[in-house]
């Protein structure tokens, strides 16, 4: 998938976002789908919700863990055997880890590689300490695809630098 034509962007991140982001992140993911971009997120309290609600009608894909998570109605909603494949080999303890647990990172597989888990988003905005939290597993699979990641608990973007460079 060219660059040019792939549309898609990961929004996520820790559920103890700061909100004043979480308001940014609304804005965000109005803005973005407005553009045309496709939100891919998780469902999960803090950024998650914050960009979903910002996208509104706009296109998104929201991968759940198992059905009705968080309230949430999304039919994305049983994460594949290869996303759960994926994730065993980005998370550093998944042999302890629960079901339930395993489920919410196998969901990550996909929100940051598509349903196919073959059409990578073109960049990760998010919010999190990159020392710990669910969302690094995300991170983790992002930068083995070499997709961009702009963190804003470690700087601040402007959004048309971030799509001025993931655009060239």
């Amino acid at each position: 998938m060219s660059p040019k034509t792939n549309r898609f962007y990961t929004g996520i991140g820790s559920r103890q976002t700061p909100s004043e982001y979480i308001k940014y992140f609304e804005e965000l993911g109005y803005y973005l789908s407005r553009l045309g971009f496709i939100l891919r997120s998780g469902g999960a309290d803090g950024a998650d919700t914050a960009f979903e609600d910002g996208c509104g009608d706009g296109e998104k894909e929201i991968y759940l863990p198992w059905p009705g998570f968080n309230g949430n109605d999304s039919l994305l909603n049983t994460p594949s055997k290869d996303a759960f494949d994926i994730a065993s080999k980005f998370h550093p303890y998944w042999i302890g880890l629960k079901q339930a647990v395993q489920k919410l990172h196998a969901r990550n597989s996909h929100q940051i590689l598509g349903q196919d888990l073959d059409s990578a988003s073109l960049f990760v905005i998010c919010w999190t300490n990159p020392n710990h939290g669910g969302t690094n597993q995300a991170l983790r699979i992002a930068r083995k695809y070499d997709i961009p990641i702009y963190n804003y608990y470690v700087g601040s973007w402007d959004i048309e630098e971030i799509l001025e460079r993931v655009l060239r």
